[in-house]
């Protein structure tokens, strides 16, 4: 073999070593990619689903305020039957 022969089978190897380096980058950069999208994904679903319940947890203290307020007026109603002679359920 003359240096000309060994000078273009490493050159094949160096261009074959660097597509397969450009290939494996590549694939690399999507999969960075598609995590980065899932990750973005999941930080929106989880935002939507903080607000989700927020919104719940207001609705539940107003429901428990309506529901003091409704103890407080049947105290009251019961206190009224009793000052009138009544026998309170």
């Amino acid at each position: 073999m003359d240096a000309t022969t060994i000078g273009a089978v490493l050159a094949l190897a160096g261009v074959l070593s660097g597509s397969v380096v450009a290939y494996l980058g590549k694939r690399g950069e999507n999969a960075t990619t598609r995590m980065n999208l899932e990750i973005d994904q999941i930080q929106e679903e989880r935002d939507g689903l903080r607000a989700q319940l927020a919104a719940r947890d207001a609705r539940v203290g107003e429901l428990l305020k309506q529901q003091g307020e409704d103890y407080v007026t049947i105290a009251r109603l019961r206190r009224q039957v009793i000052d009138l002679g009544g026998d309170p359920p």
